[in-house]
């Protein structure tokens, strides 16, 4: 399916970075940053562009090769990584930074794929998501059709236990990334960073 959605003209979800991300880049510890679900690279090579020595790792191969065409066009590198998260193993203690935005995972293989970035961060490293939450149902203006795949700020609390949460909201924003991410929009935002 994602295949089939990268494989049309243009970038389904836009070029710009993700709004949440790029306001709260700033705060990740320079360098080696995962970008999980990274799809066409809008998100990982605007962090390459920032100095990190980025990471993408999506099931997407037609979707990595965009995201590496887009590094070279903004002149910067980016490692992708073609693997199904269910497979892909975050190795401890690895990563300054692991970036989780609109990746929206069945529940048990994200409580699986959330336990292992709490321990792939370095001390210090931080953790930065934004995903829509059930309550996007209502407005249908991007993200999955079934509720069970879109989690809620409680359950990320128990999902990414041993984290110090420095921002952690479930609110409604107006989200633009694309034709897919168009409108008022249900997000759940997170900022959290392991403890030194």
């Amino acid at each position: 399916m994602w295949n089939e959605r990268y494989g049309m003209a243009g970038y389904a979800y836009g070029t710009a970075p993700n709004d949440f991300l790029a306001a709260h880049a700033a705060q990740l510890p320079r360098g080696r940053v995962l970008s999980l679900a990274d799809g066409e690279g809008r998100n990982g090579v605007h962090l390459a562009t920032l100095g990190h020595v980025v990471t993408a790792v999506d099931s997407s191969s037609v979707g990595l090769d965009k995201a590496q065409r887009l590094a070279t066009e903004r002149g910067v590198a980016i490692t992708t990584v073609c693997a199904d998260l269910a497979e892909f193993v975050i190795a401890p203690s690895s990563w300054e930074g692991i970036v989780s935005i609109f990746c929206h995972l069945p529940p048990v293989l994200r409580r699986r794929v959330y336990a292992q970035a709490v321990h792939g961060l370095v001390p210090g490293g931080l953790f930065v998501l934004e995903a829509y939450t059930p309550h996007q149902l209502v407005h249908g203006t991007g993200g999955p059709s079934v509720a069970e795949l879109m989690p809620t700020l409680r359950a990320l609390r128990e999902e990414l236990a041993g984290l110090e949460f420095l921002h952690a909201v479930e609110t409604e924003r107006v989200v633009r990334e694309g034709a897919l991410h168009n409108g008022l929009s249900a997000v759940v935002q997170v900022v959290a960073r392991r403890p030194v």
